[in-house]
């Protein structure tokens, strides 16, 4: 029995999540490659097995599997979600990510534990980076209570969860807290791990699209903190 097999009711009751991760579990595997899940394993350093499933026919499936699904409620989208990441090949978690994503005005505030725990829960960028922008920077926009929560999460020893903090502002442009943001790049400007600087750089260059002279001053400012990688990103384009 596979894990897939095994954790598929997991998680959250909803009728629709019912619904969904039933045909999910058999529309998927339909088309799986072993070839191309092996090399798909291998280029994200094997944190989880996949399908093989390449992008642009896993969301034609996707199409599949919600034609005609109503729109989901706070509560679907979050067993939904929890339910895929039960599941052990990543592209369920795709599929979880771009629900999210889709249905991203649809969440309160209270998503945001479900969304700590899916960056968490075998973490990687490929997942975490689109929660950051695209889940967690969207709740906090619509909610201001929820800055704080980003105040403690830049400081967090998860490096996700830090990494989330600073990437959280990445879609925002003029609507920018540049203040929040370059406390964050300096609160973890001496972060050992790759991740973390290159989300700093990402983050500042993203932001240049928006204040470049901004950034550019703040470089200059912080060189002696700032490690070259971060430095180097948030001026690529300047």
């Amino acid at each position: 029995m596979t894990r897939s097999t095994r954790t598929a009711d997991s998680g959250t009751s909803s009728a629709l999540a019912d619904t969904v991760l039933a045909r999910l579990t058999t529309v998927y595997p339909t088309g799986a490659d072993p070839v191309r899940a092996g090399q798909a394993a291998a280029y994200m350093k094997h944190i989880a097995p996949f399908l093989g499933i390449p992008t642009p026919e896993r969301r034609a499936l996707s199409r599949r599997v919600l034609d005609g699904t109503p729109r989901p409620t706070g509560a679907d989208c979050s067993a939904i979600a929890l339910r895929c990441w039960a599941l052990a090949e990543r592209e369920y978690h795709y599929f979880a990510v771009d629900y999210l994503r889709r249905y991203a005005g649809r969440l309160s505030s209270g998503f945001l534990p479900v969304a700590r725990q899916l960056i968490t829960t075998v973490p990687w960028w490929d997942t975490v980076d689109l929660l950051a922008a695209h889940v967690v920077g969207p709740l906090v926009a619509a909610d201001p209570e929820l800055r704080p929560v980003m105040d403690e999460w830049i400081g967090d020893d998860d490096l996700w969860i830090a990494r989330t903090a600073l990437l959280h502002q990445l879609r925002y442009k003029d609507a920018t807290d540049a203040d929040r943001l370059f406390a964050y790049c300096l609160r973890q400007a001496a972060h050992p791990d790759f991740f973390v600087r290159k989300a700093i750089g990402w983050c500042l260059r993203e932001y240049a699209k928006t204040d470049p002279a901004a950034v550019r001053d703040f470089v200059a400012a912080h060189r002696d903190v700032l490690s070259p990688l971060s430095a180097r990103e948030a001026l690529k384009n300047l």
